[in-house]
């Protein structure tokens, strides 16, 4: 019971890392592009240059709470599965 639930932890844990991975890359990727439209909004001062800032910082805003999130579960999942380890070594 213990093995199987360790393994179906660290099956989990492998999928969240690998969101992770995925996600800091797209973090980056949006980032830059939210800097990028804001040197353009201050340059231009149109509002279509505003509202591309304002669209390209919302973007990274979510991507930056759904990368936050992962970290977090991955933190549990960590957690969770020390917890599982130490109970099968008490059995």
């Amino acid at each position: 019971m213990i093995e199987r639930k360790l393994r179906e932890n660290g099956d989990e844990l492998k999928r969240a890392q690998e969101e992770l991975r995925v996600s800091t890359e797209q973090l980056a990727h949006l980032t830059d592009e939210a800097d990028e439209a804001r040197i353009r909004a201050m340059a231009s001062e149109t509002p279509l240059a505003e509202q591309e800032f304002y669209e390209a910082s919302r973007h990274a805003e979510k991507m930056r709470r759904h990368h936050t999130e992962l970290e977090d579960r991955i933190s549990l999942l960590e957690t969770r599965q020390d917890e599982l380890l130490d109970e099968m070594m008490g059995s």
